[in-house]
């Protein structure tokens, strides 16, 4: 029997380092479901509405989430969340909407260019759990037990959500607005991760990145973070990214105001299947820390 796409990464020693996705900006739509595998495509909603809606979130560079809460639905308006994740331009407006024809108002443009969308600001973080079964079953398997423990330690800020990436590193949390991606999160560690999150402190042992990064900047921090010891939320800002070039390097600020340039080598895991659905074998990149060094310039 194959393994599923979570089980077989952990068991190869897939790095979970770098696997964030890069979108910043998020429009979250209540959906009790079910969710199909394309959860937008395959909503239950009116046909013009999705269609409008995907349309618009694509010029837009919007990227559309379903959520729920855990083990329940609600009668009544459908909440429904836009977030800008930008690294100086985080938050999260909210409104609710009494038909989802209403969805079709909302300033997709003006999300996408970082601006209000004249909604009432939401001040509380947002910890999504993929639990997209219908797309990945380990999303599922590995998502719903996570979400029904942070449902209980952190109700109100705790959200299901629809396929947000990087299946085989289930359970995945992402927290918004701060635009944080961690993988193999379980019962135990999210409960955990939630509340040092509140306090401002990130968890390095499940961090996959930071959207408003390229992968291997992503990358770059983690090692730099581990290597520091530093775990404040913001105590580490990207200076400039190289990591397209030749030399792959990133120069980041960390608290003290000392910079520091991380060198990294991006490299290729061996072809694999990348998800419980996947018809191709699939190369991953892999980041190895070459150095770093104080930047005095």
């Amino acid at each position: 029997m194959i393994p599923r796409c979570a089980v077989a990464a952990q068991a190869r020693g897939e790095s979970l380092i770098g696997t964030a996705s890069t979108v910043t900006r998020f429009l979250l739509l209540e959906d009790p479901g079910p969710w199909g595998v394309d959860a937008l495509r395959d909503a239950r909603m009116p046909v013009e509405v999705k269609e409008q809606l995907m349309a618009r979130a694509r010029r837009s560079r919007v990227r559309v989430v379903l959520i729920r809460r855990h083990g329940r639905s609600r009668p009544g308006p459908l909440r429904c969340f836009a977030v800008c994740a930008s690294v100086d331009n985080r938050w999260v407006e909210a409104t609710l909407l009494d038909d989802i024809h209403d969805v079709l108002n909302l300033d997709l443009a003006a999300l996408g260019e970082a601006r209000s969308l004249g909604l009432d600001r939401h001040k509380e973080s947002l910890f999504l759990v993929c639990t997209h079964g219908r797309h990945d079953a380990c999303c599922a398997e590995r998502g719903r037990p996570l979400a029904s423990a942070l449902s209980l330690t952190h109700p109100t800020l705790t959200w299901e959500c629809s396929h947000i990436g990087g299946d085989r590193f289930a359970g995945n949390l992402v927290i918004l607005p701060d635009g944080l991606y961690y993988g193999r999160v379980d019962e135990q560690s999210g409960p955990r991760i939630a509340a040092g999150h509140l306090r401002g402190q990130l968890d390095l042992g499940h961090l996959r990145g930071r959207v408003t990064q390229s992968f291997p900047a992503q990358a770059a921090e983690w090692l730099l973070r581990t290597e520091l010891g530093v775990t404040g939320l913001d105590d580490v800002r990207l200076v400039s990214d190289g990591t397209r070039g030749e030399r792959p390097e990133a120069v980041f600020a960390v608290a003290d105001s000392a910079r520091w340039r991380v060198r990294v080598r991006i490299g290729k895991t061996e072809p694999e299947p990348l998800s419980c659905r996947a018809k191709h074998l699939s190369l991953a990149p892999t980041y190895k820390l070459l150095d770093i060094t104080r930047d005095n310039g």
